[in-house]
């Protein structure tokens, strides 16, 4: 029997080989699909073997940034320019030989920068520690690729964490999936679908071994996304590009590089001369999308000297796990007071979702306010 490495070869020949059409279109999502589920298996056995030696990261500041490129781009350079870690790096190929953790102020913001091992083609399949390296840029909180004009394949990089089920600058998509014991599969939708009719997603999830049960789109969604949401391991991380070296490109170099890299918008930068570093730090501000959310005592005035920092979309559940842990066990319903709030004072609870500059009170079960 074919071992699972020579089944997904075979299935991706075969799509390649397969003209895509209308005619074709649900075909080709089933074999899609019979790929991710084929991965799926391998990540459970070569977990179930122990997944080989790996990297232990702990995650430390307001968010974590993992720098992805292919070796001898200039990640350890760069690492050293924004947060003076010390990464062993020399002037040839696989010098980062661990992961290396520096930490950098960002707009206030303690942001930590892990600077990782090259990936290398077929890292998704574990050539090169590849799939230790992909695991760690799961749990990262943005990517912050890196390529040079000696190494300029960009397609390459999003592809190895593609198949590793990373999806860059993308939202979980609306599709909700619900398993049933009995009763056969329903498709149903609350938008027009365009790209994917029912009996194609219909066999996509026979693939995933679903047959009972309701798939409800609330987008119109591709095989691919279906497929995503089937699959159950996928992160979905922000990601900035930057071009090192590039006080050695020619204008015609930098915008032959800003048209492969579409939709992407380039950072050229020089990371041994510090070139455009300080434009580095600032998109990676804006993707990071932090909040600061200032704390107020009953009766008294918000801090607004010393916010907390969070990220985006961040509720009363975060802010409270970045409090002491009496707060959070004792928690009764806070005050919020700025953008996220209907009224000044409005009382809400652990799922209220926070704004920028937004002032907290938390109330506790003791039935006193206490300051957050």
């Amino acid at each position: 029997m074919a071992s699972l490495e020579e089944q997904i070869a075979a299935i991706e020949d075969e799509i390649r080989r397969t003209p895509y059409n209308k005619a074709t279109s649900g075909h080709i999502g089933r074999l899609r699909a019979r790929i991710a589920f084929l991965r799926l298996e391998r990540e459970k056995r070569s977990r179930g073997k122990g997944g080989g030696i790996g990297y232990a990261v702990r995650k430390s500041g307001h968010a974590t940034v993992a720098l992805v490129g292919y070796p001898s781009v200039g990640k350890s350079t760069l690492l050293t320019r924004l947060t003076g870690a010390n990464s062993q790096a020399a002037a040839y190929d696989f010098t980062t030989v661990s992961i290396i953790p520096g930490m950098m102020d960002a707009a206030g913001a303690s942001v930590q920068v892990l600077d990782m091992p090259g990936l290398v083609p077929g890292a998704s399949r574990g050539r090169g520690r590849g799939r230790e390296v992909l695991s760690v840029v799961r749990s990262a909180d943005l990517v912050l690729f890196m390529i040079d004009k000696d190494h300029p394949d960009f397609r390459g990089l999003r592809e190895e964490l593609e198949d590793a089920g990373v999806r860059v600058n993308a939202r979980r998509p609306r599709v909700i999936v619900t398993p049933a014991a009995r009763g056969g599969l329903t498709i149903t939708s609350t938008v027009k679908l365009t790209r994917l009719d029912p009996e194609s997603a219909t066999g996509i999830a026979r693939e995933f071994g679903l047959h009972n049960g309701s798939i409800v789109f609330r987008e119109d969604a591709t095989a691919e996304q279906l497929i995503d949401v089937l699959a159950g391991n996928r992160v979905y991380l922000p990601a900035i590009l930057a071009v090192n070296k590039s006080d050695l490109l020619a204008p015609a170099d930098r915008a032959k590089i800003r048209e492969q890299v579409k939709p992407f918008e380039p950072i050229f930068i020089a990371a041994e001369s510090g070139q455009n570093l300080d434009e580095l730090v600032l998109a990676l501000v804006r993707a990071l999308a932090f909040i600061r959310v200032y704390l107020r005592p009953p009766g008294g005035e918000a801090d607004r000297v010393e916010p907390l920092i969070l990220r985006g979309g961040s509720r009363i559940q975060d802010l409270l796990a970045r409090l002491p842990p009496d707060l959070g066990k004792n928690f009764k319903a806070a005050l919020v007071w700025g953008r996220s709030a209907r009224f000044p004072g409005q009382t809400v609870g652990r799922d209220h979702a926070l704004a920028d500059e937004d002032v907290v009170t938390v109330l506790v079960q003791r039935g006193r306010a206490v300051p957050a």
